[in-house]
């Protein structure tokens, strides 16, 4: 039998503030995903908020603490993996410097060695392990948004494109103008909120031009943004973070069609795993 693709390697979920808030199951589906291609994924329960609410809006000592926090939990681990490429940008491009700043030169050297071992999950699938066919089926027409940190400034390029594009069944459509911002921004949403609501507008405006059934990003706080957007327009589109839509299997559908409950499963959670004949086929 070929070996799994993560066999042997010990990774740790950050699922980050928001997701662990509000959307529990995408690092769900982030541990679906690795655990199908032989990774062992840990969950630390020590893990706290990456720091970026306090660090994007100017402060950085309060952010400290929770710097130091971050390198303590995860430096032990092979790798640590995260369903956003927002939180993954501020521990890579933030905590050194707030660390530095603060008068930490030690923390800033611990948070740089930690840091180089955060990825995005696209990153962590397409670079370290070498994957693009995670033994995914979606048969939906769907549409991927580049959210703003992880292409400008994680620079993941077409990683979660081309792990979409292996998924079996997809109806892959591009979405114009997709490089631009949704405008959600974090704070910059509740500060320019008339700003933040028009760049929103236009970004609906193109998902709906796609006719896309369903919104895919690696962001669950732009999908919010985009979301609710759709929503109030009664567009029929839903948004589903990448994690989720690459833990979808074929199993899942027959099950559903079995059942008779197609379409009602707005996530479309996986209701079960595939053997590792499966992926290694």
């Amino acid at each position: 039998m070929t070996s799994l693709p993560g066999h042997g390697m010990r990774v740790a979920l950050f699922a980050t503030c928001f997701n662990d808030t509000m959307w529990p199951e995408t690092p769900k589906a982030v541990v679906t995903v690795l655990e199908r291609l032989g990774v062992t994924v840990e969950f630390p329960l020590e893990q706290t908020c990456c720091g970026q609410m306090f660090t994007n809006t100017g402060y950085a000592r309060e952010a400290l603490p929770l710097v130091e926090r971050f390198a303590d939990v995860f430096s032990e681990y092979d790798a640590v993996v995260a369903p956003s490429g927002s939180c993954v940008g501020s521990v890579r491009h933030q905590h050194a410097t707030v660390a530095r700043g603060c008068g930490q030169p030690a923390l800033a050297d611990q948070a740089t060695t930690t840091a180089r071992k955060v990825y995005e999950f696209s990153e962590l699938l397409v670079d370290v392990l070498g994957v693009i066919d995670v033994g995914a089926t979606f048969p939906h027409r769907v549409t991927y948004h580049p959210t703003c940190h992880s292409l400008r400034m994680l620079r993941v390029a077409d990683k979660p494109l081309q792990l979409l594009r292996e998924v079996r069944g997809i109806d892959l459509v591009d979405l114009p103008e997709a490089e631009e911002c949704c405008g959600f921004g974090g704070t910059f949403a509740m500060k320019n909120a008339d700003t933040s609501v028009a760049m929103g507008a236009d970004k609906a405006q193109h998902v709906r031009e796609t006719h896309a059934e369903v919104l895919v990003a690696g962001d669950n706080s732009c999908l919010a943004h985009i979301g609710g957007l759709l929503t109030r327009q009664r567009s029929g589109i839903r948004v589903m973070h990448l994690a989720e839509v690459l833990a979808s299997t074929e199993r899942d559908f027959a099950a559903e069609n079995e059942l008779g409950t197609a379409g009602d499963n707005p996530t479309n959670q996986p209701t079960d795993r595939p053997t590792e004949e499966e992926v290694t086929a």
